[in-house]
C-alpha cells in the first residue's frame, strides 16, 4: 500500500501552491522575475532536506485551499494563519512564523482612533475574507474592499483620507510603512491584537508528509536557518519566535 508520501518520494517532487504576489511572503524579483519570498525559501529548504525538488503553482488564496483538498498540490505556503476552523479541514505544519495584528492609521491624527472600540464607523480597507476584516466588522467599521490591490493603493487611500485604517499583520505592516515614507501613515502605537501562528497547509490525510515536514521545521529552528531566512525577508527581524508584546484577544467566530 503506497502512501501519499511514498508517491511524492517516488516522483521526487513536492508540488506547492503559493500566491507569487504577496511581498515578502511569495513574490517575483523585479529584475530576474524569479519566484522567492520567506515562505517560498522555507519550503525550498525543507524540500532540499527531504531530498525532493519543488514545483510551485501560483494561484489565489481560495484556489490554494481547493487545490490542497483535491490533491492537485501537496501543500500550500502563503503566510497562512493556523485557525481552529481550518484545523478541522486541513493538516498544518508546526508554525514557522509568529505574529500579531496591528493597525495602519494616519500619522497626523491616528485617524481619530485610540483603541479597537473606535473602529466603529471608520472606513477599514482590505480583502473581504481575511481574519483581519472580521475584526474590523466586529467593531462596526465600514468595509472598503479591494480586489487584489497593490500595497501602494491601500496605503495612499489611508494617507489621503479616502479610508481610515488597515488591519493586518505587524511584520507586513512595518515593512509597508518603512517603504512608503512619503505617505501620512504609521502603525498605531496602542493597538496590538490576536497573536497568531503561520503554518504550511496540507490534506488532512497526509500525516506522513506532515510529520516529515515538522521534523525539518524543528531542525531549521534549532540550527538557526529559520531565523536567518526571516532576517533576509523581514528587515532583520526574527519572525520564527513569539514576539514579546502585550496583545488583546478579539474573538471573531
Amino acid at each position: 500500500q503506497m502512501t501519499a508520501y511514498d508517491k511524492i518520494k517516488k516522483e521526487g517532487t513536492l508540488t506547492v501552491a503559493t500566491a507569487g504576489t504577496l511581498y515578502p511572503t511569495s513574490f517575483h524579483e523585479e529584475k530576474s522575475n524569479k519566484l522567492t519570498g520567506f515562505d517560498v525559501e522555507v519550503v525550498k529548504e525543507i524540500a532540499k532536506r527531504l531530498d525532493l525538488k519543488v514545483a510551485f503553482k501560483e494561484m489565489s488564496f481560495d484556489g490554494m485551499l481547493t487545490s490542497v483538498n483535491t490533491g492537485q498540490v501537496d501543500l500550500a505556503a502563503n503566510d497562512i494563519t493556523i485557525t481552529e476552523e481550518r484545523k478541522g479541514k486541513f493538516a498544518f505544519s508546526k508554525p514557522y512564523k509568529y505574529t500579531y495584528g496591528t493597525a495602519i492609521v494616519r500619522k497626523s491624527d491616528l485617524s481619530g482612533i485610540k483603541s479597537l472600540e473606535d473602529l466603529k464607523g471608520k472606513k477599514a480597507a482590505g480583502e473581504a475574507t481575511t481574519t483581519y476584516m472580521q475584526v474590523a466588522k466586529k467593531y462596526g467599521a465600514k468595509e472598503v474592499t479591494y480586489d487584489n490591490a497593490t500595497n501602494d493603493q491601500y496605503l495612499r487611500d489611508v494617507s489621503n483620507g479616502r479610508t481610515d485604517v488597515i488591519l493586518n499583520d505587524y511584520y507586513l505592516q512595518s515593512l509597508a510603512v518603512d517603504f512608503f515614507k512619503d505617505f501620512d501613515i504609521t502603525i498605531h502605537p496602542d493597538i496590538a491584537y490576536n497573536p497568531s501562528q503561520v503554518g504550511l497547509i496540507m490534506d488532512l490525510d497526509n500525516k506522513e508528509l506532515q510529520s516529515n515536514i515538522n521534523a525539518e521545521i524543528d531542525e531549521m529552528k534549532e540550527d538557526g536557518t529559520l531565523a536567518k531566512l526571516s532576517k533576509t525577508f523581514y528587515a532583520n527581524k526574527d519572525v520564527s519566535k513569539m514576539p514579546d508584546v502585550k496583545t488583546t484577544l478579539v474573538d471573531v467566530n
